[in-house]
């Protein structure tokens, strides 16, 4: 057994908070509180990085600022002192960079980074990524929807522990016909053959997701039922909206 497929065997063994444990709109999500309120539940975190016009790491999920914040700003059009300051949600946090989520957690709890490449910045994003986790002593790997990204990991960062974001995508409209069927197929697993595929549980019957033999991640869960259908299948859960452990003190 190799160092790699021991470091995926350990962050298959946890529960993850999607986007920080959550409570919106007071805990807003990928916010310092909610990575915070995670790390002392003892869950992972999953999290969102989006490079900034002065190539600074952003930590939020939408490409655009106005549903978390309420301004019609593009993450990617502005410097991150542009847009630090805005509140997110109904709360004073503000847009974290990676670097301080990195501080916070100092590896107390693993970490499921996805990188949320927009046009042909994946080289740029992903090479800031593994400069930010330099000398990071903590449990983490990288995913991302865009097989760009997912490739570049596996030619520049073969060490690092990679997955391919994927599910059926059209009804989100946030890809084409095409792009939904390579994704949702796996054929993109061609070139960047990631370690782990994170697919969204809801879709998980697709024939090609119960083909793939690999390690798999779902993604998102908001049901105790299904987080325990989900382990039971032998994938690791990214859940929100509830807490397991309130779940297990009830029983």
């Amino acid at each position: 057994m190799n160092s790699k497929h021991i470091l995926l065997e350990a962050l298959k063994k946890t529960r993850y908070a999607h986007r920080g444990f959550h409570n919106k709109p007071e805990i807003p999500e990928n916010s310092m509180i909610a990575f915070k309120k995670a790390v002392d539940e003892g869950f992972g975190i999953e999290l969102d990085v989006h490079l900034t016009k002065d190539n600074r790491l952003a930590v939020i999920h939408d490409h655009s600022l106005k549903r978390t914040c309420g301004v019609d700003l593009k993450v990617e059009e502005h410097d991150f002192d542009e847009i630090k300051d805005f509140n997110l949600e109904a709360s004073e946090e503000k847009i974290p960079e990676l670097k301080e989520v990195l501080n916070l957690v100092q590896g107390k709890i693993p970490l499921i980074i996805e990188l949320k490449v927009l046009g042909k910045n994946y080289k740029a994003l992903t090479d800031g990524v593994m400069k930010s986790l330099e000398g990071y002593k903590g449990l983490y790997c990288i995913e991302s929807f865009s097989p760009h990204a997912v490739y570049h990991l596996r030619k520049h960062y073969p060490e690092v522990v990679r997955g391919q974001l994927s599910g059926q995508l059209l009804k989100d409209g946030s890809v084409n016909r095409f792009e939904d069927f390579l994704l949702k197929n796996l054929i993109v697993n061609v070139a960047g053959k990631p370690d782990f595929v994170a697919y969204r549980f809801s879709d998980r019957k697709i024939k090609a997701l119960d083909r793939y033999k690999g390690s798999k991640f779902m993604w998102t869960i908001t049901k105790m039922e299904d987080l325990i259908q989900c382990e039971l299948e032998g994938a690791a859960p990214i859940f929100e909206q509830f807490n397991p452990k309130k779940y297990l003190e009830n029983m």
